[in-house]
């Protein structure tokens, strides 16, 4: 069985090394292309039908929002995983844990127990938040193993860290 990176970013305001940048690119997306071409692998970006908002704040309304509501937002384009050894997740750590569009992929995919769910989150802090143990509630039978945090800010220098981790 094979590899995928599968990945959600969010381009434009973020929080970044202490204050407001904005990215053409999302952190989460600069690490997912250094990752699939170090495993060789495609990739699945994950497309919310709804762009989340520009600016950080109100993008960061707009995910507490769907969090405390339970909103599992749908995305564009859809791929069965379930064919993949290795799933290799890659998403921002949004309150404390991955975002709500990340957890409705998951809950469209039937997972397999021959499966591994490889996370990996950018932050600017809060690190891995609870998300490994909440990815691990969505992926039943598949194993999640131990994920990576990444700050935002070191997106462009993370090739050793991904490397060794790998």
């Amino acid at each position: 069985m094979s590899k995928i990176v599968v990945y959600f970013s969010h381009a434009g305001e973020n929080y970044f090394n202490g204050g407001y940048k904005k990215l053409d690119r999302g952190n989460a997306s600069v690490i997912a292309e250094k990752l699939a071409n170090m495993l060789g692998c495609e990739t699945f970006e994950i497309v919310p039908k709804i762009a989340y908002p520009n600016t950080y704040k109100a993008a960061c309304d707009a995910a507490l929002k769907e969090k405390k509501e339970g909103i599992l937002p749908p995305y564009e384009g859809y791929i069965d995983v379930s064919g993949y050894s290795d799933v290799y997740l890659v998403y921002p750590c949004w309150w404390g844990t991955c975002p709500q569009v990340v957890f409705k992929f998951l809950k469209d995919q039937r997972f397999n127990s021959s499966t591994t769910i490889h996370p990996i989150c950018t932050h600017e802090g809060s690190e891995m938040g609870t998300s490994e143990r909440d990815l691990a509630k969505d992926v039943s039978p598949a194993r999640v193993g131990p994920g990576l945090a990444i700050r935002g800010s070191d997106r462009d220098n993370c090739d050793g860290a991904l490397s060794s981790w790998i």
